[in-house]
């Protein structure tokens, strides 16, 4: 019984572990985004004789993306309060498996006492009955 929620734990342990690295790889994804639209918004430019519309139009084109960015450090930031809460899963899971891993070694020392047991008791019995048959 032990052994099987050691097993479940480990199991679940691992699902969140998986969990875990997919967030990270969507916090990074939107990190890369955020870098990506940030270089965008540095680099937009005119021409030089450009009109004034241009220069209304390339303000427009900025605060549109300066406004994706603002998204993506939401939806940033609400991965990362999942992760925390993920992470806070994880260690109890960790622990949890871990008292079942010592509960399990415990279970294997006392039976492994006890055959150790058992066998010297087989032992004492053949030397007493060798020695009384002398």
């Amino acid at each position: 019984m032990i052994e099987k929620l050691y097993d479940l734990k480990k199991n679940q342990t691992d699902q969140l572990l998986m969990q875990k690295g997919q967030l990270l790889s969507k916090i990074e994804q939107i990190d890369s985004e955020m870098m990506f639209t940030q270089n965008k918004i540095d680099t937009a430019t005119l021409h030089k004789f450009g009109s004034i519309s241009d220069f209304s139009v390339l303000a427009m084109h900025k605060n549109t993306m300066k406004l994706h960015i603002a998204k993506l450090q939401s939806e940033r930031n609400a991965y990362n309060s999942q992760l925390e809460i993920l992470v806070e899963q994880i260690v109890e899971h960790q622990k949890e498996t871990e008292q079942f891993a010592y509960i399990l070694e415990e279970e294997k020392r006392e039976a492994l006492q006890k055959l150790l047991l058992a066998e010297q008791e087989a032992s004492d019995e053949y030397i007493q009955s060798k020695y009384i048959s002398r």
